[in-house]
């Protein structure tokens, strides 16, 4: 065999370890017992190029509310919108706009709620929310937010990815992909569903794009098995699964030394990293080993499907080193047309669902002194309509909104953002964003910066050139600077 094609089997081998998986994340294949043995002796390993800056943050908690939170309903307080409920909406609003499914002229909506300021920074928040809103001063608020897609699928692909085009590296997986995971044992990235169906993204909104597969998201299950497969089936011992892994390692091992395929290592990879869950997974799991206090807080049961289950999980995953957890809520689209898709019950119901556990994981970082380097995300593919629906009435009838790209409101807290303010503002109505206008590639370049890395250098090559999250179709992210702390 050529010579050359062994040092360039070689130099792939390598660059896939140190740039797949990370030298922090300890899975380097050439470097693994050195790496073992430095840990052992309280040395610190390689320094990862991709940090440019001490980072404020260590980890993401990324809350996922798909279907299109109504932010004139939660957060952004309108009186005027209020004062002029059930007139028709100004040409403004909608003359040439396209909607997801508006026709005619339709009539503005207050909000069926009562909103309060809260804490000494005053921001507003709804009725719907009052255990979240005894925080409001651990909360920063981008009400200026803005989106390029009005339908769910491409519009949580793109707040996912920085595309709205499904096939490139979720947030989580370029994560995985920059700064690798502090446990060994599990992987950088979770995924936790809750809510009526999946996202309409599909596992685009958690995939590996065109990273090596090793840095998608792992979803948890909802029942059973927290894993697929994690359990050995009926008859198959923990040394049978050792010897089959060991086994199928050598035979992937001699694949990569005819063809150096890398994706080939990450199945060597992902078959030890498999193993070890196998272990590390049901502990992790198990909610019974939670004190009831804490279950109570959050408005968990073991062994329920439910966000609140979730949280409780989400920062037992965190303490364990995992660095990208993504909590996935599919349940706010509220179109109306049936009691389902009402404003005023879905609100009410999502703020059961995720309202008391958002508020207990916040305070449950802030008591075992997580919060201040976990940066936490609360964030909807894009907004609702101020105005209503179709013409279903109030609440006597069945009042929808519509998908709402132009302004809406996302939060973030923790991880060196500046506590207790609002950054951005949508008009008087909540319709279009009109101070402080930041994107979902804005959110995930601060977040970047708030780990330490510049989203500008953070690359990856592919088909020829270097792509990055932070550079969509026709816009570039760039750091909130107004919201670092």
């Amino acid at each position: 065999m050529d010579p050359n094609r062994l040092d360039v089997r070689e130099v792939t081998r390598r660059h896939f370890f140190e740039r797949a998986f990370g030298t922090v994340a300890g899975i380097s294949l050439g470097s693994v017992a050195l790496a073992s043995l430095m840990e052992e002796n309280g040395h610190a390993q390689a320094a990862n190029p991709f940090i440019t800056r001490a980072p404020k943050a260590k980890r993401i908690v990324y809350l996922q509310m798909a279907g299109g939170a109504p932010h004139v309903d939660l957060f952004d307080y309108k009186p005027h919108l209020q004062k002029f409920d059930g007139i028709e909406a100004p040409e403004s609003l909608y003359k040439g706009e396209r909607f997801a499914f508006i026709t005619g002229v339709p009539k503005m909506g207050g909000s069926p709620f009562t909103f309060k300021q809260y804490g000494q920074s005053g921001a507003w928040f709804s009725e719907v929310l009052p255990n979240l809103a005894k925080l409001a001063d651990d909360i920063t608020f981008l009400k200026g937010m803005q989106t390029t897609q009005f339908n769910h699928g491409p519009a949580q692909v793109y707040m996912n990815t920085g595309h709205q085009i499904q096939g490139r590296p979720s947030f989580g997986a370029w994560l995985s992909y920059g700064i690798g995971s502090e446990n060994k044992d599990l992987p950088a990235y979770v995924v936790l569903l809750s809510g009526n169906s999946n996202p309409d993204g599909g596992s685009a909104c958690y995939g590996s794009g065109f990273l090596p597969t090793v840095h998608q998201g792992v979803p948890f299950q909802k029942r059973g098995d927290p894993i697929l497969f994690v359990s050995n089936p009926s008859g198959v011992s923990e040394d049978t699964r050792r010897r089959s892994i060991d086994l199928i390692n050598q035979l992937n091992e001699t694949s990569f030394k005819e063809a150096t395929d890398p994706e080939t290592m990450t199945r060597i990879a992902q078959y030890e990293l498999a193993y070890k869950m196998q272990t590390s997974v049901p502990d992790l799991t198990d909610l019974e080993k939670e004190p009831a206090k804490v279950l109570e807080k959050y408005g968990a049961v073991p062994g329920e499907q439910s966000f609140a289950n979730n949280a409780v999980l989400c920062r037992r995953l965190l303490e364990k080193g995992v660095r990208f957890v993504h909590l996935i809520h599919r349940n706010w689209d509220m179109h109306g047309g049936g009691a389902q898709g009402d404003v005023y019950n879905k609100c009410q119901e999502n703020g059961l669902q995720v309202d008391a556990p958002t508020a207990a994981l916040i305070t449950d970082l802030k008591e075992r002194g997580m919060f201040d380097d976990t940066l936490i995300i609360w964030a909807s593919e894009f907004g609702r309509t101020p105005m209503k629906q179709g013409s279903f009435g109030g609440r006597s009838g069945y009042f929808g909104r519509d998908h709402h790209p132009k302004g809406y409101t996302v939060w973030m807290a923790g991880g060196g953002i500046k506590p207790g303010i609002t950054y951005g503002a949508t008009d008087e109505w909540g319709y279009w964003a009109v101070e402080g206008k930041t994107n979902p590639l804005d959110v995930f370049a601060t977040a970047l910066n708030q780990l330490g890395i510049d989203h500008k250098k953070f690359t990856y090559q592919f088909q020829g050139r270097p792509y990055r999250l932070t550079f969509g179709t026709h816009e570039e992210g760039r750091v909130i600077k107004e919201i670092l702390a």
